[in-house]
């Protein structure tokens, strides 16, 4: 268990590290990190309820409410209040927040080339494999510390 808690611990480092270098400039068209990270997530995530969207983005509700307002003023950000329940309220992007979340997330992805561009065939086959049974064995974790 030592071996694996210092793996862990060095993952975490490395992985830090790798997205720091992955942000660049993430003043992207004017927004902070935080309002490009908001725009991705909900484009990834789809048309969500601010609840569930705060529980997903790890955010203190009031904290994104006042965040999806800004976007919603500068047209990235479709606010819509649910007809059969008014307490809900859905958020989804307009199309410039969709071009926006394309746009970064092209941007990250270049950079994340870049990044592993100096790799052989063979450790990119090896990353590739160790990365996949991690996020396998992540996500089992996270959906059973989930359930309690």
């Amino acid at each position: 268990m030592k071996e694996f808690v210092g793996l862990i611990e060095d993952n975490m480092v490395i992985l830090n590290w790798l997205n720091t270098r992955t942000k660049g400039n993430m003043h992207f068209k004017g927004y902070s990190g935080q309002h490009l990270r908001t725009v991705v997530r909900l484009y990834l995530g789809g048309k969500t309820l601010l609840k569930e969207f705060a529980k997903r983005s790890e955010m203190p509700a009031s904290n994104l409410c006042t965040m999806l307002k800004h976007l919603e003023e500068d047209g990235l950000v479709l606010r819509q209040v649910d007809d059969s329940d008014r307490r809900n309220t859905w958020y989804s992007l307009t199309p410039a927040g969709t071009k926006l979340a394309k746009a970064v997330l092209e941007e990250f992805r270049q950079r994340i080339a870049e990044l592993f561009s100096g790799l052989c065939k063979t450790d990119e086959v090896r990353l590739t494999s160790a990365l996949r049974t991690m996020n396998e064995l992540l996500n089992k974790v996270k959906n059973s510390y989930n359930k309690e």
